[in-house]
């Protein structure tokens, strides 16, 4: 029989943590990535892996057990339909937890916990118009270099 972690729980109760992590992972699948403290951050990374693992499943079954954890239906649309398929190839580690040092109030040492591969719909957006820019560049560019045809004449 599987016996609760032991020692302190975040937010207090058992319940309180579920719900906790819950809203955490919540935040991150809506946003691609999240501050929070590295404690949190830690206990975050295995809830929103298994939830990835289940969205790539893809069957109602799975569908239905994200949405005991995750209860907003529009989050877990997008969780199988835009961020499970970018990680189909990727056997785990759908995640990274990076450390950004303190908080300045009471020296929580705070991370950034964000999907590895999955962009959000704002980064994408930049980086498309990016793209662009960097197109409409090249291309001035090999039309000012492109000198104009000049026909060479023999002088006698």
């Amino acid at each position: 029989m599987p016996r609760p972690a032991k020692g302190a729980r975040l937010g207090g109760s058992a319940a309180h943590e579920k719900l906790l992590l819950a809203n955490l992972a919540k935040a991150l699948f809506e946003h691609g990535r999240i501050t929070t403290t590295e404690a949190k951050a830690r206990r975050l990374r295995p809830v929103a892996e298994r939830l990835i693992t289940k969205a790539k499943k893809g069957d109602i079954h799975n569908r239905r057990l994200v949405l005991q954890t995750i209860t907003d239906k529009s989050i877990v649309h997008t969780l199988f339909t835009e961020i499970a398929p970018r990680f189909e190839n990727r056997p785990g580690g759908y995640t990274r937890i990076t450390k950004i040092g303190n908080r300045r109030g009471d020296n929580a040492p705070m991370a950034v916990i964000e999907l590895v591969e999955a962009l959000t719909v704002a980064q994408q957006a930049t980086g498309e118009a990016e793209a662009a820019t960097k197109r409409a560049v090249k291309e001035a560019e090999a039309k000012a270099e492109a000198p104009a045809e000049v026909e060479e004449t023999k002088e006698a």
